[in-house]
């Protein structure tokens, strides 16, 4: 059999990372050597990044939840254990949108908060 040299193999392996390399600042983009190191930091700091995006608006929701409950005369913590009395089993996301944009609906549910803790 014939022998088969690596050298196309190597070159899309090289290419693929350039790639994914392009726009970066200098060598990282051109030479392939200091283009492996930055791709591999970048995806790492890409899949850290996707886990921290979850923290921050978690965060957010927490602190927009607080204001308004705070408008109502409750706490955040006061209020999310009324709501958990209350049986209301509704999420973050949700909650924070109602304090945003249905100043009403959220009162209501801060009323029913604090009857269910008094």
């Amino acid at each position: 059999m014939a022998r088969i040299k690596g050298g196309l193999n190597a070159k899309k392996k090289h290419n693929r990372v350039l790639k994914l390399a392009k726009g970066f600042r200098g060598a990282r983009s051109k030479q392939y050597r200091v283009a492996k190191q930055s791709v591999m930091r970048a995806l790492t700091s890409s899949y850290a990044g996707r886990k921290e995006r979850k923290r921050q608006f978690r965060q957010l929701w927490i602190a927009r939840i607080n204001a308004a409950a705070r408008i109502n005369g409750l706490s955040y913590s006061k209020f999310m254990y009324g709501l958990k009395l209350a049986g209301v089993d509704m999420n973050r996301k949700m909650l924070a949108e109602m304090a945003v944009n249905d100043a009403d609906g959220f009162k209501t549910l801060a009323e029913l908060a604090k009857s269910k803790i008094a």
